[in-house]
């Protein structure tokens, strides 16, 4: 059996105020697989994926613990100490792409390498000549390379995006945390990344946890979907099984908002039945 990829047990998390973004949340994710989150705007999406990158530390109590990689990243609401080192098999992914607009796509590709090189070296951008080969090989990989020395203002959304994928691939990342990576995306785009990520699932085995807006995109390239509401999973399973009856039963009148009204057809089929195609 895989190990696990991810293993988080009674998470919660506590904001200002008293609002709790995650309640009691356990998840179990095995190397290689590829999971969707789903849920309305509020649901506690963003904030488990945070915790599972160590961005953000679960509240303090006796039971609570995230494990990456096979690594403890906190424990009982504490970072570990070997946090940072934990953080460089883990990719980040963001709605915002995070791109350096003055800087051109290549550089950005290789900052990815910083957290693996002396600081001084960092600092000045002293990459060597295998490091940016491996970043061009990244771009090309992502079907970007003739990009490489534009600005990265200069490049799509879509394009954007593929960047920050190639980045986490000389980062060397096993594990690929994508936080809405096509919410601010059109269709076609949003398509292409999506089969990025579905193709270093399936061919580098990279896990991936991605969250997304629409079911549709969880139903075409993720065969399993964590479904959260009001900080609670109220689903982990197969995602064929998300009919709109079915979300109507989780989400009441919010399922209208997991659905992108002229996607096509083909976006809605199964994970399973694309595979067997």
């Amino acid at each position: 059996m895989p190990d696990a990829a991810v293993e988080l047990r009674h998470v919660s998390k506590t904001f200002d105020h008293g609002f709790k973004a995650l309640k009691d949340v356990s998840l179990h994710v095995e190397e290689g697989e590829i999971v969707a989150l789903i849920g309305a705007s509020g649901s506690g999406k963003s904030t488990l994926l945070r915790h599972i990158s160590g961005l953000i530390c679960a509240d303090r109590q006796s039971q609570s613990f995230v494990d990456v990689a096979g690594q403890r990243i906190q424990d009982r609401g504490r970072l570990s100490g070997e946090a940072r080192k934990i953080r460089s098999k883990v990719g980040m992914i963001f709605q915002q792409f995070n791109l350096v607009g003055r800087l051109n796509v290549l550089t950005n590709v290789l900052t990815g390498t910083l957290g693996q090189m002396p600081r001084l070296r960092g600092t000045f951008g002293w990459f060597s000549t295998g490091q940016r080969q491996l970043a061009m090989a990244a771009l090309q990989r992502v079907g970007i390379a003739p990009q490489a020395l534009n600005r990265g203002a200069n490049l799509s959304g879509g394009q954007q995006q593929r960047a920050a994928i190639a980045r986490t691939l000389v980062q060397g990342a096993r594990i690929l945390i994508a936080d809405e990576p096509i919410a601010s995306l059109d269709p076609s785009a949003a398509r292409k990344v999506m089969d990025i990520l579905q193709d270093l699932n399936r061919n580098d085995g990279i896990t991936v946890i991605v969250s997304l807006h629409q079911v549709e995109y969880a139903l075409k390239y993720c065969p399993r979907t964590v479904a959260l509401r009001d900080g609670e999973i109220v689903y982990d399973g197969p995602s064929d099984a998300l009919t709109p009856d079915f979300l109507s039963e989780l989400y009441g009148a919010e399922s209208e908002e997991l659905f992108l009204p002229g996607l096509e057809a083909s976006a809605a089929r199964p994970a399973q039945e694309k595979a067997a195609a």
